[in-house]
């Protein structure tokens, strides 16, 4: 039940910061969805870092490192909205933007975990 709590706590959290960072910088480019690609960019680092202190050490208990990855970044990225912006540039023939905002988030994705997993083994 604690980490139901945990997870719970972590994601009301992340949801709360991603609507406020997305309903701020969602509308600042017209055919690229800067608040999303900024939640789940920042869910990388700071999940390659939690992981990596997790795996580096006992830094991190076993619920800490619950309540922050599974919680706090689970609640904090987004998959579907990302999913459905993709769509939503598909239906409107941007293809060009929706190819950029979707190599440019994998790419910018994995590189901000090797990013946050450096950081951590730095520390």
């Amino acid at each position: 039940m604690k980490q139901l709590l945990l997870v719970f706590f972590g994601g009301g959290i992340g949801s709360i910061l991603r609507f406020v960072i997305s309903k701020n910088f969602n509308n600042y480019f017209q055919h690229f969805f800067l608040g999303t690609f900024l939640v789940n960019i920042i869910g990388c680092i700071l999940i390659g870092i939690i992981l990596g202190f997790s795996l580096k050490s006992d830094y991190l208990t076993q619920n800490q490192t619950l309540l922050l990855s599974t919680g706090f970044c689970g609640g904090f990225t987004t998959f579907s909205t990302f999913a459905f912006e993709k769509h939503a540039l598909l239906k409107a023939g941007e293809l060009m933007h929706f190819s950029f905002y979707t190599i440019a988030s994998i790419v910018v994705g994995v590189f901000a975990i090797a990013i946050g997993l450096w950081l951590a083994k730095m520390l």
